[in-house]
């Protein structure tokens, strides 16, 4: 038989299959030069192929927590606006911005961009980001940090050092 199918009578290396795997006795030639490999080794061999690219990324994706966007009090609302109207008088064009460099970090709210996750389009996250602020643009309603645009209303809190 071979695997579960038998074996067909003009097989060409009948001979080859029925003489099994070749033994080699301990400390002769051929097993000195080609020891066996331990599992370990082995398994280093295999670890770089990726039978499903992807999929490790995609239940790494699933992992992640996601939460409701959370609601801000009054109180917090006026603190967060009136550090954007501190920093916009500081960072007022791209010269005076350049000069002050005002560092500051920002918490804010990051929808959920996973079309295949549940929380796609409910939640999200809160991610803490610092650097130099570049402007605050009231009427495209962002606040530009280093590279990235952050939506004025999905700002949690703003310190500013």
């Amino acid at each position: 038989m071979i695997g579960y199918m038998p074996m067909p009578a003009d097989f060409p290396y009948r001979e080859l299959f029925l003489a099994g795997r070749p033994q080699h006795r301990k400390f002769d030639d051929f097993w000195l030069r080609h020891p066996n490999m331990d599992y370990g080794r082995r398994a280093k061999i295999f670890s770089p192929f990726d039978a499903l690219k992807g999929f490790s990324e995609a239940v790494s994706a699933k992992e992640v927590q996601y939460e409701w966007k959370r609601d801000l009090s009054q109180q917090r609302k006026g603190r967060i606006e009136e550090t954007l109207q501190r920093i916009n008088r500081l960072t007022i064009n791209g010269r005076v911005a350049r000069e002050n460099r005002i560092s500051a970090t920002v918490e804010y709210y990051v929808p959920c961009a996973d079309l295949n996750h549940a929380a796609y389009g409910l939640k999200g996250r809160y991610e803490i980001y610092s650097g130099i602020v570049l402007k605050v643009d009231y009427i495209k309603r962002v606040l530009i940090i280093g590279d990235r645009a952050i939506a004025l209303d999905d700002i949690y809190s703003i310190t500013c050092d």
